[in-house]
C-alpha cells in the first residue's frame, strides 16, 4: 500500500489490501508487511523502544518523494504550497486519529515525545507558589521537568508507588498549608515503560479540578491503545510517531489544548516561530498559532507518512490490535508463570501487573533468576538473546523511579550514591546493592506473532533452567 493508497480509505476507513481481515489476519499482515523479520530470522520483542517499519509504508514515501515536487513550506511558492497542503493533511490526521476537536486542540509537530515534552516544561509558568507533581513512575523526559520547575522556585512532589492510587494523588495535589494556592501541573505516563501498567486516565479530571495542568506521556500507550480525547480532555499530551508504526522517525506530536497553549511563554524564539522581528530595536511578535512552538523547518517531507500510517493503523483497526497484543501479553505472562527450576523455584521474576486482565499493556518487565534464587545479570540476557537473533532491552529504561520501586531501594541509600563519585557501573551496583544493572523488558506490537513469545519462552528454558547467574567475561555499560 502506498501514499495514495493510504489516502484513499472507503467511507468505513477500512484500507485497499489491508483492515478487512478476519481475526486470525494478524499472519498475513505479518507476512505482507513484517516479511523481513522471518526472512532475516530475527525475534523482534521490543516494541516499547520502536514500532517497526510496515514495507508499504516505506515504499509509498519513497515513491511520493520522487514522485512530486516539496518545498520548505515557510513560502508561497508551488512548492512549499504542496508541502503546506500536506502538512495541513498531516495535522488534521493526528486530531482525528485521536477523536480531538480542532476547535479545542492544536497539534504541534515536534522530533519525538521528548522534544515535546520539553516545550512544555521550557514555556511552563512555573512560581515560587505551583506545584510540579509527577509520578514516580515516569520516563526520564518527563522527570527532566523538575528542572524547570527548580529553576523557577517551584515545588516538586513525587507520588509514590508503581500505580497511582487516588489517595495519594490527592494528596500529592494538595498543598502542605491549606491556605496556599493549589495548581501547577500534573506530569504522567498513561503506560509505563517500564511495567507495562496502565494508569487511570480519570487522573486527568481529578488534578484539572484542584486546578491543575495535566501533561499526559502517550509514548507507550499509543501503539497499541485507544486515546480518545473526546472522553479525556489533558492539557498537553506527548506521542512519538516511531513507536506507533517504525516510519517515519524523528517526528512526534505534543497535542495541546488551545486555552492551555495560551498559557504557555516561550523563553525564545527562532526562524519559522515569529510573525515580525526586529534585530535594532531587539522586538518579536510570535505567531498565533502552532507555528510558534514549531522550532525552525518541520520535517515537511516526513510528515505525509504520519497521515498515511495513521490511515494505514485505522484500516487495520486500534480496537484488534489492543486486542491482538493483549491476547499475546497473556500468552507470554502465563508462559512466565509457569517457568520452573527443577525444584519448583520460579525461574522469572515480573514487576507489574503479571495477568494480561489487569490494567496493563503488552510491554512486560522481569528478571531471569537463577538456581540459587540470584537474579541473572541482565547483561548477561543480552548477550545470550542477542546470539539467538532476539532483539529485547535490558536496563532501567530511563525510568529510574519504577527501578528504585521495583527494586525497594531505600531512599537514604539513593542519597548516599549522590554524593559519592564513583568510577564504574560495578562501583554503583556494590554501593547500591543491586545485583543487576536492571531489568529485561520484553513488548509486543502489531507485528508480534505467538511464535515470537514461544521463542522467548523457549530461550529463557533452554538457556537458564538448572543454572547458576554469573557475569564472567562482561564489561560493565553505562547505567541510564
Amino acid at each position: 500500500m502506498d501514499t495514495a493508497d493510504a489516502n484513499t480509505a472507503d467511507a468505513a476507513g477500512r484500507i485497499p489490501g489491508g483492515g478487512t481481515e478476519e481475526p486470525d489476519g494478524f499472519v498475513e499482515l505479518r507476512a505482507r508487511e513484517f516479511g523481513y523479520l522471518d526472512e532475516g530470522g530475527h525475534t523482534y520483542l521490543d516494541h516499547t523502544g520502536a514500532g517497526l517499519p510496515p514495507r508499504s509504508l516505506v515504499t509509498g514515501s519513497a515513491r511520493r518523494i520522487t514522485g512530486g515536487l516539496f518545498g520548505n513550506p515557510h513560502s508561497e511558492s508551488p512548492a512549499s504550497r504542496a508541502s503546506g497542503v500536506l502538512l495541513a493533511e498531516a495535522r488534521r490526521a493526528v486530531l482525528r486519529h485521536f477523536n480531538a476537536d480542532p476547535d479545542e486542540y492544536a497539534v504541534i509537530f515536534t522530533p519525538n515525545a521528548t522534544g515535546a515534552l520539553r516545550l512544555v516544561g521550557e514555556a511552563y509558568p512555573f512560581t515560587r507558589g505551583s506545584r510540579l507533581v509527577m509520578s514516580l513512575d515516569n520516563h526520564n523526559s518527563v522527570n527532566g521537568l523538575r528542572e524547570y520547575a527548580r529553576a523557577r522556585r517551584a515545588t516538586t512532589v513525587y507520588v509514590p508507588g508503581l500505580h497511582l492510587d487516588e489517595g495519594r494523588l490527592r494528596a500529592a495535589l494538595t498543598p502542605p498549608r491549606p491556605r496556599r494556592r493549589a495548581g501547577g501541573l500534573l506530569a504522567y505516563p498513561a503506560q509505563s515503560n517500564f511495567t507495562g501498567v496502565q494508569h487511570s486516565l480519570d487522573w486527568i479530571a481529578t488534578a484539572q479540578a484542584q486546578g491543575y495542568d495535566v501533561l499526559l506521556d502517550a509514548a507507550a500507550f499509543a501503539p497499541t491503545n485507544v486515546l480518545d480525547l473526546s472522553r479525556h480532555h489533558p492539557d498537553f499530551t506527548a506521542v512519538s510517531w516511531y513507536k506507533v508504526f517504525g516510519h517515519p522517525t524523528g517526528v512526534g506530536s505534543l497535542i495541546a489544548r488551545r486555552a492551555a497553549l495560551a498559557k504557555l511563554r516561550r523563553p525564545w524564539f527562532s526562524g519559522g516561530t515569529i510573525y515580525a522581528v526586529s534585530a535594532r530595536a531587539q522586538w518579536h511578535v510570535l505567531a498565533a498559532d502552532e507555528a510558534a512552538f514549531e522550532d525552525g523547518t518541520v520535517n515537511f517531507l516526513s510528515l505525509p507518512d504520519v497521515t498515511a500510517a495513521l490511515a494505514w493503523i485505522d484500516g487495520i483497526g486500534m480496537d484488534r490490535i489492543h486486542a491482538h497484543v493483549t491476547g499475546l501479553t497473556d500468552r507470554l505472562l502465563t508462559g512466565l508463570r509457569a517457568l520452573r527450576h527443577s525444584d519448583g523455584s520460579p525461574l522469572i521474576r515480573v514487576y507489574g501487573p503479571d495477568r494480561a486482565d489487569a490494567a496493563r499493556g503488552g510491554t512486560v518487565a522481569l528478571n531471569v533468576l537463577g538456581a540459587d534464587g540470584r537474579i541473572v545479570d541482565e547483561r548477561v540476557v543480552t548477550r545470550d538473546s542477542a546470539a539467538r537473533g532476539i532483539s529485547l532491552r535490558t536496563g532501567c529504561f530511563c525510568n529510574p523511579g519504577a527501578g528504585e520501586e521495583a527494586f525497594a531501594l531505600p531512599l537514604i541509600r539513593l542519597r548516599s550514591a549522590a554524593r559519592r563519585r564513583l568510577g564504574s557501573l560495578e562501583d554503583y551496583l556494590e554501593l547500591l546493592g543491586l545485583p543487576s544493572a536492571g531489568a529485561v523488558r520484553v513488548s509486543l506490537g502489531v507485528s508480534s506473532q505467538p511464535e515470537d513469545v514461544d521463542m522467548f519462552l523457549t530461550f529463557v528454558t533452554e538457556t537458564y533452567r538448572d543454572r547458576v547467574p554469573g557475569v564472567t567475561g562482561l564489561a560493565a555499560r553505562e547505567g541510564c
